[in-house]
């Protein structure tokens, strides 16, 4: 028998690029906030090497923006994350766990902030928008919260900046880190951020207005041939390697961003006004006792991980691992797991328990971009 086969449906979200990703022989989807989601091309191992050499195209439009718009937009964007956003300024975009009343986890998406009183969440997959939009309207604030017209179109790989120099001037080449830019394409505004769910850099597009989506893909295409452009996905062995977390798989509302690694982002003295700020000074005062780690697994390639393996030390439970997968690069299988504190030190020897057997493996220091 062969894979079971996505049944596709008008639930399932077509994007303005996919007459784009169809023609450049998609092989693989998943599903993401109710949207298709290409996840190989022509296979993970040569998406991976592509990625890392040269260049792809992104259709990454199931980041759905929740928008918040209005004299009050600010107040519950803070309301959401514990992140403190005092500091953001118009340009910028930053990474933010938002939280809900416990602490846990309901999405990790990158804001956008386009003015003091306009706000995009790019989300990660699940249903942010009933929240956010609940959240105003509890507190009766003055906000519109929608989900606009906006798809992001992602560049990545190390030769992005070429590529985009070429189809929006060279002056694309001057946008920092987690910051954006205004640029026209066929008369058209884009919002242009350096940004994107790779270690390799590069570069997302808010194409605003489903209508241009192609205009845009064919345009990066034509003048990306010199550069040995591909349609490409995120490339489930690379976001290993860079400790890129994804939600749904290695954290969920059951964790706390402490938990995730993600203590850097939480400035819970300071974010005035954040949902789950008691909940997080309390995990904050007394530390977490699980951790998200870097795992190498010892052994051939290791199976599919679509679902969570057991992590064992001596027998007993003391964790789980939510992504894996063999990397060429560094010649082992590269994994994501959630450790009790007893076993979470650098060099600690653990047993997965995989679909196919228990294997040895080590928690490492560090991930391994």
């Amino acid at each position: 028998m062969g894979a079971p086969v996505l049944s596709l449906s008008r639930r399932l979200r077509r994007t303005p690029f996919s007459d784009g990703v169809e023609a450049a022989g998609v092989k693989a989807y998943s599903v993401y906030n109710h949207m298709l989601i290409p996840t190989m091309f022509r296979s993970l191992h040569e998406d991976y090497r592509h990625l890392k050499e040269a260049v792809q195209i992104w259709d990454v439009a199931c980041e759905r923006q929740v928008e918040l718009r209005g004299p009050d937009a600010g107040r519950p964007m803070q309301m959401l994350t514990p992140r403190d956003l005092r500091g953001m300024t118009p340009g910028q975009c930053y990474y933010v766990p938002i939280v809900d009343e416990t602490g846990g986890m309901l999405n990790d998406p990158v804001t956008v902030k386009l003015a003091e009183d306009r706000w995009w969440i790019s989300i990660a997959d699940s249903d942010l928008l009933y929240w956010v939009r609940a959240t105003a309207i509890g507190w009766r604030l003055d906000v519109l919260v929608d989900e606009p017209d906006i798809s992001p179109l992602a560049i990545q790989g190390p030769k992005a900046d070429d590529l985009m120099a070429q189809v929006f001037g060279d002056s694309v080449r001057d946008i920092r880190f987690f910051r954006f830019g205004i640029f026209d394409f066929q008369g058209r505004d884009m919002v242009i951020a350096r940004s994107g769910y790779s270690k390799q850099g590069g570069f997302e597009v808010y194409v605003e207005g489903g209508d241009i989506g192609m205009p845009l893909w064919h345009a990066l295409m034509e003048a990306g041939k010199s550069l040995d452009v591909h349609a490409g996905c995120p490339n489930l062995i690379e976001r290993i390697e860079g400790g890129l977390l994804s939600y749904g798989n290695d954290m969920n509302d059951d964790n706390t961003p402490h938990e995730c690694g993600l203590g850097k982002f939480c400035n819970t003295h300071t974010a005035i006004g954040c949902i789950g700020r008691d909940a997080l000074l309390r995990v904050a005062k007394e530390g977490p006792v699980q951790q998200v780690r870097a795992i190498a697994i010892d052994g051939p390639p290791v199976p599919a991980c679509d679902r969570w393996w057991p992590l064992t030390a001596k027998g007993k439970p003391d964790g789980r691992v939510s992504s894996a997968a063999w990397s060429p690069d560094f010649d082992t299988n590269v994994a994501i797991g959630m450790v009790r504190m007893t076993h979470w030190e650098p060099d600690t020897e653990v047993e997965v328990v995989t679909t196919d057997g228990t294997r040895k493996a080590v928690v490492r220091e560090t991930f391994w971009l």
